[in-house]
């Protein structure tokens, strides 16, 4: 698929090589050298992918990624040479929704931004009128959509690859390796630690209390399972 991308990276070498592999592919590619800058050029033509370096000027990825969050649920595939996990679950703390850490092969990168393109674009159930409901909450696989409530939820494509799984089978336990699978092609360094992250993430958006779940719970030992709570309308 041809997509419009913004490119967020500072050395000028570097975004020229992953500009060229961008536009071999077909897309349409926004360069910019700051963090400001990327806020500011996503803000005004939102595009189809934001490829994020971590080590920006003005204001870094991670301050851009947690801007963005706020925002929109925008697919960010972020570049970095920080390869610990805790940098990397801090990223998806963030919302990030796949890494790359450099040096990097450019076939590679751009294997990750067609998968994620690809997983963040499709509807996952292509059965019509297919919502999901479950308590207060819907997730609307061919709409990319999920509301509380009638309420609009912004969650990245991580964090709806898992509710709609979940909201597929109400009540069904999910082990973490379980959850792990249906995350493939999302972050390529992603460990059982970043369901948690995700689960994290999600509490916030569709709980009344996030730290005491009533939908999204914890089966302790084994995973979490989605149930209808007893916030239903």
């Amino acid at each position: 698929m041809c997509a419009h991308i913004v490119l967020a990276e500072d050395d000028p070498k570097q975004a020229e090589l992953v500009r060229r592999y961008l536009e071999r592919e077909g897309h349409s590619v926004v360069v910019v050298s700051d963090g400001r800058a990327a806020l500011d050029e996503v803000r005004r033509v939102p595009p189809d992918l934001l490829v994020l370096d971590v080590m920006l000027p003005v204001l870094d990825g991670l301050a851009v990624c947690r801007t963005l969050r706020q925002e929109s649920g925008l697919p960010v595939l972020m570049l970095t040479a920080r390869s610990t996990e805790d940098d990397l679950l801090l990223g998806l703390d963030l919302g990030a929704d796949d890494y790359v850490t450099k040096p990097f092969s450019p076939r590679e990168l751009m294997a990750r931004v067609r998968t994620l393109l690809r997983r963040s674009s499709r509807p996952a159930v292509p059965t019509p009128g297919a919502a999901l409901r479950v308590g207060p909450l819907t997730v609307d696989p061919l709409r990319h959509e999920v509301r509380r409530h009638g309420d609009p939820v912004e969650c990245t494509p991580a964090e709806f690859r898992l509710l709609e799984v979940m909201a597929g089978h109400p009540d069904q336990v999910f082990s973490r390796g379980q959850l792990l699978e249906q995350l493939h092609g999302f972050d390529r360094f992603i460990t059982t630690r970043a369901i948690d992250v995700h689960v994290m993430n999600l509490r916030k958006k569709i709980e009344a209390q996030p730290r005491k779940p009533a939908q999204l719970v914890t089966v302790y030992g084994i995973g979490y399972k989605l149930t209808a709570g007893g916030d239903a309308p």
